[in-house]
């Protein structure tokens, strides 16, 4: 038996490639929408994809279902409450699927969604009896359990999910030997529940004495356990979750579309109509200079995540990029169903060389400056970006606490004629801030370099400092 984990860290996303060496087949589940990984292994192993099983219709990415059924002639399977526009295998209790000596049973696992399925892995070789490993998808994390309160925007409400959570994980999961191996479909980072771990792989045994949620208690217990302070859910979730039940372009087909270079004179041409420009360049290159009016989401961090949070479905993207990172860029917006890209910049920034009137920059501040700056007599406003959370837990004296996925709702709340030093926690979420605070129309913005781990260094040296001073 082949049971391999591609881990997809922008996403904090597991997906699986099961197969049987014997016959050469194999199944994928849960694949990521660009698909190519999945493919190389394959071939690599002599192993040909037939099947691809989704264990629900994810949110917080694309499933890349479609992309597998054209590149390979896969089936897909789903759980038996589902609907799709695209043709299915629906899975109950028991179904099964075999490749060879391996074989997959569907256990149906409503709550994080009612159509919610996991897969069991057997080795017939090894025990037919006892399953080697289960696929949890989003019911049973490391850690964790899927969050039930997705679903509002379709009616069905987080209670009613939460029930049938408790029931699933209760009756069929823990019913499991301890010794079976738990693969989850995310870990930490994902905001499809509150403590996931970074592990990537358990056992039901563990999770059984660890896990907070599988601990004794009641289903009324239970419910308001999980249903409370959950991450707040990116305004895209509901947006995937629906293209994952559609007949849609293919990856490939959407990024042949999209992967054009356009001239500067067009690019402001599209801004001017509307278009998002969007730099995915490093804070500090955004920072030294940019096209007037655009938004930093850079490469580097949770990128997918925040686009989707932070940008619009419904107006086009042009994506302005170092040289030869346009098609990631392109990819990894693909990955949560964000389509719409009308191009990228030829030459990158490169092509601003001849009009610098065009090019703004942002004003970064180190720690101790933005000491001395508080110190002063006209002080800057400091916006703190994080999540509520991270701000009560440490911040700067007399801070303005705004997360940076709800400062353009609440952008009113800041004045214009005061600088403001905007920072989060290292500096990725304050650049983001800081380009939407300049498209807002303020001019006195500095971004803290580091964030708050560069200020909570500083603290201990100044305080070292003042006591030197005192002794002198």
């Amino acid at each position: 038996m082949i049971l391999k984990q591609f881990y997809l860290g922008c996403l904090a996303h597991a997906s699986y490639l099961i197969g049987d060496e014997e016959t050469g087949t194999a199944a994928v589940v849960d694949p990521q929408r660009d698909v190519d990984q999945y493919l190389k292994e394959a071939r690599d192993r002599g192993l040909e994809i037939r099947h691809v099983l989704l264990t629900h219709f994810h949110a917080d990415f694309v499933s890349g279902h479609l992309e597998l059924r054209e590149r390979t002639g896969a089936a897909i399977y789903l759980g038996a409450r589902a609907q799709a526009e695209y043709a299915f295998t629906p899975l109950k209790d028991g179904d099964t699927l075999d490749l060879g000596s391996v074989r997959l049973r569907a256990i149906e696992t409503p709550g994080h969604t009612p159509e919610a399925i996991c897969i069991l892995v057997y080795d017939l070789r090894k025990d037919p009896m006892n399953p080697q490993a289960v696929l949890t998808g989003d019911t049973l994390f490391i850690g964790d359990v899927g969050r039930p309160d997705l679903m509002a925007s379709v009616g069905v409400s987080a209670d009613e999910l939460g029930g049938m959570l408790y029931d699933s994980l209760q009756t069929k999961l823990l019913a499991l030997p301890d010794e079976t191996l738990v693969y989850p479909a995310h870990g930490a980072g994902s905001r499809c529940g509150k403590h996931l771990s970074t592990d990537t792989v358990s056992t039901i045994g563990v999770q059984r004495r660890h896990n907070y949620a599988l601990q004794p208690m009641t289903k009324e217990e239970f419910v308001a356990l999980v249903t409370a302070n959950q991450p707040e859910a990116p305004a895209y979730f509901g947006y995937d979750a629906m293209l994952n039940r559609r007949e849609r372009p293919t990856l490939d087909e959407s990024l042949e579309r999209e992967l054009h270079a356009l001239k500067l004179n067009e690019v402001l041409r599209l801004q001017t109509e509307g278009a998002q420009l969007l730099d995915v360049r490093d804070p500090a290159d955004y920072a030294g200079g940019h096209i007037c009016g655009s938004t930093n989401i850079g490469l580097g961090g949770k990128f997918a995540t925040w686009a989707g949070t932070m940008l619009s479905r419904e107006k086009p993207i042009v994506i302005i990029a170092e040289p030869g990172r346009e098609r990631e860029a392109a990819t990894r917006l693909g990955r949560i169903g964000f389509d719409h890209v009308a191009g990228y910049l030829k030459d990158g920034m490169a092509s601003l060389d001849r009009t610098p009137e065009r090019v703004s920059r942002t004003d970064r501040i180190t720690a101790s400056v933005l000491a001395d700056e508080l110190a002063s007599p006209d002080p800057p406003l400091v916006l703190d970006v994080r999540n509520e959370d991270e701000w009560k837990e440490h911040r700067i004296d007399g801070s303005v606490n705004i997360p940076v996925s709800h400062l353009r709702a609440r952008v009113g709340e800041l004045p214009k004629d005061r600088r403001i030093a905007v920072h989060c926690a290292t500096g990725y979420r304050s650049s983001i801030a800081a380009s939407v605070l300049e498209h807002q129309g303020f001019t006195r913005v500095m971004d803290l370099v580091g964030g708050i781990e560069a200020w909570k260094k500083m603290k201990p040296a100044l305080q070292q400092a003042a006591k030197a001073a005192g002794r002198a």
